[in-house]
């Protein structure tokens, strides 16, 4: 992502929002300039503080002490706590003296305040030899999108850069795993729990199972209750999730067990004392093995290192292969029936609707199928699935009509009478296509897609 932070107004004629759009692009110019300037003071008080606390060869508690010192002068006049305003020194002598060349595109309007924080926290703990390299690079990657989308690739970047494996800084790091309680307002406090990532993402699901089970059990007493459980005293539970996992997760650290089972006191079979998190983790053959010591990562939450991930694997009886495409890092294969969510989504934006020729219901109302029955052999693969509804998935399976993918996402139906129909993945309306576009290699095996047939399409 690019763009011209000057500019002129040309754009702007004739539009009824000109005068509104010109008032905050130079509101976002003030507001830059007084950034850089914060950002450049508070910098300057922590090397006044440094530079007095050494006059005399001080080191140690006494630099500490300057510092909180001019912290407390600075907060009085910002009105500000003290604590905050000298994390926000530190954070400001960080960007200035530690990452000259990222505050200088910040300076210079290539990247925003955003990008500077999250360049600086991927990169914490890592070496200074590597932090020039590392900046460059971070840079680069912060000028092609906004800070929220780029925090992945930087923290890989930081990841290939650092001397020391993740493994050996993950058993550092969880030395300081920790519980914590910060007290709010109207009777509230927060409890935060620093765990390795797994623990947080296992509690998370184990909440949430055992929460939606709360929930499934009340729609089926409201459904077996009828209009009888509407005469009753005992109040309906209305708890939303959010409020049903802290529930939850209060009953079980404080009794042992979560008191909110609807099945307590019952001859139901199961509870939710049976039920277990879940933990979705994503690992390379070569570091399963022990080949090397890359992290492993879990599903839609972060890395993870290689003895956790190895601990992990020793504990299933059953896995699932997913093959990866070594350029796009879209998952292409997976052993088992059902596709993956990114294979879903892939899917999806290939097809747009129903794959039968002249059929345009919409994907998300369709079946992802598999070409090649799974039953059959056929593979979970992106050349084997492809989106149908109902009504031609039906057909598909109950006549002699036949499908085969040949590559590129191009499908071939043959009627019963024999005549083949190709059906072209749908162009998106808006696109961006290089000037050597090429069509997907097919799958192994399978030939390239050849001219459309002679016969005008059926529909």
């Amino acid at each position: 992502m690019s763009a011209n932070m000057g500019g002129g107004a040309g754009g702007l004629v004739g539009s009824p929002h000109g005068p509104a759009i010109a008032a905050y692009r130079e509101a976002l110019a003030l507001v830059h300039h007084a950034d850089i300037a914060s950002v450049r003071a508070l910098a300057e008080l922590g090397r006044s503080a440094l530079r007095e606390a050494r006059r005399d060869g001080v080191r140690g508690m006494a630099s500490d002490m300057e510092l909180r010192s001019v912290a407390a002068e600075a907060a009085g006049l910002a009105r500000r706590i003290d604590r905050r305003l000298q994390a926000d020194i530190d954070h400001a002598l960080t960007i200035v003296d530690d990452y000259p060349a990222v505050f200088a595109a910040w300076e210079q309007r290539r990247i925003t305040r955003d990008h500077v924080d999250v360049v600086v926290k991927a990169a914490t703990g890592l070496p200074g030899e590597v932090r020039g390299e590392f900046e460059t690079a971070a840079i680069a990657i912060c000028e092609r999108d906004i800070a929220t989308r780029v925090t992945p690739a930087l923290r890989a970047l930081a990841e290939r850069l650092h001397e020391r494996t993740f493994t050996d800084r993950h058993r550092e790091a969880a030395a300081g795993r920790c519980v914590r309680v910060l007290h709010g307002v109207d009777g509230m406090s927060d409890v935060i729990a620093t765990v390795p990532t797994v623990i947080a993402v296992g509690i998370l699901d184990r909440l949430t199972q055992m929460g939606q089970s709360v929930k499934d059990a009340r729609a089926e007493g409201a459904a077996a209750g009828g209009a009888d459980a509407a005469g009753t005293d005992e109040p309906s539970d209305t708890r939303t999730m959010d409020q049903l996992r802290a529930d939850i997760l209060g009953d079980l650290v404080l009794s042992g067990a979560p008191v909110v089972d609807p099945t307590h006191g019952t001859d139901r079979a199961g509870g939710l004392g049976a039920i277990r998190a879940r933990v979705q983790v994503a690992v390379t053959a070569e570091t399963l093995m022990g080949s090397d010591e890359h992290p492993a990562e879990t599903v839609s939450a972060g890395l993870i290192d290689s003895d956790t991930a190895r601990q992990l694997a020793g504990q299933v009886s059953e896995w699932d292969r997913l093959f990866i495409d070594p350029v796009t890092r879209t998952p292409v294969e997976i052993d088992t029936y059902r596709p993956t969510t990114a294979m879903k989504k892939l899917l999806a934006a290939r097809d747009q609707h129903c794959r039968f020729p002249g059929c345009r219901r919409a994907a998300i109302r369709c079946e992802l199928d598999h070409t090649i029955d799974y039953a059959l052999g056929g593979h979970t693969h992106i050349y084997n699935l492809a989106h149908v509804c109902q009504r031609h998935h039906s057909m598909k399976q109950f006549t002699r009509w036949e499908v085969r993918q040949v590559g590129g996402g191009v499908l071939e139906w043959t009627s019963p009478l024999g005549r083949v129909y190709r059906e072209d993945a749908p162009v998106p309306a808006v696109c961006f296509t290089t000037e050597t576009a090429d069509t997907d290699d097919p799958p192994p095996g399978g030939r390239t897609a050849g001219a459309p047939p002679h016969e005008p399409p059926p529909f």
